[in-house]
């Protein structure tokens, strides 16, 4: 036996005791996975508005300001940790297994179970792990401000909000809902901060007089209470204090961008072995892997801003903690922003003057973001059952083979655009993001593309749902 089977036979003694949502015994209508997945979206949205009982916020700076919207997770809410730890889970299961440190065989159930409750049993553990280092470093106030009873209350209701997180992402996963809950939340995030930046009623004071933080709202104020019209629409179109026409037109055209892409694709024809005359075509698109890659930097990076935050607040004259990260609090926003270390060079630049103003962070972050996309989705690929391998192993399964080919030639005709799709079209989406975020779109450019991405998903989920004969409406 492996070590990789003795790995995952450690779980199952920890199997019995995992909540676990039950597979469904019959095939679940539209209409009825479309009710659970908004029951599962109300339950997220109102522990997204319950504030954390017994918490003293911190004045310091929030480390994950920059991630919230893509993490769908609310500071000082049950919601504070978002959808960070189920993918932190996923992230490490699914490069253990792809480097073959865990050996597991997805076409053998019990492989496939023991696998799918281990991701589950490090979503807890990290979710755990995550509420202590909360509250260890502060976020909530100092433990002498709080007292031993309140931080293992704050600790108590962050560890149970993750537990309902990760039941609720199985019960969509499993089939009772539309796609899984991590892209459900996060989509919903996204959509609501950029329709709340560009409709907001809320007031603020810019030293120019009351501005509306909505960019539509105010442009409206901007044109019926000033008299220069040029000075208002000048105003609507690049204010740096709050989101502006810019930024919106922006985020209108990388969600056309993003829609344009998503048409690339390869059409392979395929023919049926057992009926004659029964073909149809095997599709490799340019997004092969979707928004993982996009999902799974979004993930390394946050933990590195928290973890380098965590370390920057009490030991800012090590010089190795100095390299990870240097953190400063922003007059502007009043959150903590990386100013030096290796953190620095991982965010993105804030516009397009920084490609001169310091080239070198410009260099860095765009090659990070080019090369971790392309090596996440060729890594998924690997270790999701997509690869040409698995591929060519369905298709055979199915008693398929290409037009013009042997069965023998199935992996060698895949291997021509799987790797090269799922490595280029990562690298796009890596690209996409930074434009985004050099344009200045509205809830930051990987925000966009996820959103972008996971909603198209579901528009690809309702015509197939309709093409099979299945009434949507």
């Amino acid at each position: 036996m492996s070590s990789g089977f003795r790995f995952l036979s450690l779980i199952k003694p920890a199997m019995c005791v995992l909540p676990e949502v039950s597979p469904p015994d019959r095939r679940i209508q539209f209409k009825e996975r479309l009710l659970w997945s908004s029951i599962s979206l109300f339950i997220f949205l109102v522990c997204c508005q319950i504030p954390l009982y017994g918490v003293t916020m911190s004045k310091s700076g929030d480390p994950f300001y920059f991630m919230r919207v893509i993490l769908a997770s609310n500071r000082g809410t049950l919601m504070e940790l978002g959808v960070t730890p189920i993918i932190t889970s996923g992230m490490v299961m699914q490069l253990l297994a792809g480097s073959r440190i865990i050996d597991v065989d997805q076409s053998v159930k019990e492989d496939r179970n023991l696998y799918q409750g281990a991701q589950k049993l490090f979503a807890f553990l990290i979710t755990l792990g995550e509420a202590v280092a909360y509250v260890m470093s502060g976020m909530y106030g100092s433990l002498s401000e709080l007292g031993a009873g309140n931080a293992v209350l704050i600790i108590l209701q962050l560890f149970f909000a993750g537990i309902i997180v990760t039941l609720i992402d199985e019960l969509m996963q499993k089939g009772y809902g539309l796609g899984s809950g991590i892209s459900l939340f996060i989509a919903t995030n996204i959509c609501e901060s950029i329709i709340w930046k560009s409709f907001s009623p809320t007031t603020m004071n810019t030293g120019k007089g009351t501005e509306f933080e909505g960019a539509v709202v105010a442009t409206f104020h901007f044109l019926t209470s000033r008299s220069n019209k040029l000075s208002a629409l000048r105003d609507a179109f690049y204010r740096s204090s709050a989101p502006n026409l810019t930024n919106l037109f922006a985020t209108v055209l990388v969600f056309f961008i993003v829609i344009y892409f998503q048409g690339f694709r390869v059409d392979l024809p395929i023919k049926s072995q057992q009926h004659r005359g029964h073909q149809a075509a095997y599709s490799v698109k340019l997004f092969y892997t979707s928004n993982i890659p996009i999902i799974l930097q979004t993930a390394l990076v946050s933990n590195l801003y928290f973890f380098s935050q965590l370390l920057y607040r009490r030991f800012r004259s090590n010089m190795l903690v100095g390299l990870l990260g240097q953190w400063s609090d922003d007059l502007g926003s009043g959150q903590s922003v990386p100013v030096g270390g290796l953190a620095y060079y991982l965010s993105p630049p804030p516009s397009f003057t920084a490609l001169y103003e310091d080239p070198l962070h410009t260099i860095i972050y765009v090659t990070f973001v080019l090369l971790s996309c392309a090596l996440f989705s060729k890594t998924w690929i690997e270790v999701s059952g997509s690869s040409s391998k698995d591929v060519a192993k369905q298709l055979r399964e199915q008693k398929m083979l290409f037009v013009g080919y042997r069965d023998s030639s199935i992996v060698s005709v895949l291997d021509k655009y799987i790797p090269t799709a799922a490595a280029f079209g990562g690298m796009c989406i890596g690209m996409l993001t930074i434009v985004a975020d050099f344009l200045g779109a509205i809830g930051s450019g990987t925000g966009i593309l996820l959103a972008v991405t996971i909603i198209y998903q579901y528009h690809e989920m309702v015509n197939k749902e309709q093409s099979q004969g299945n009434q949507v409406i």
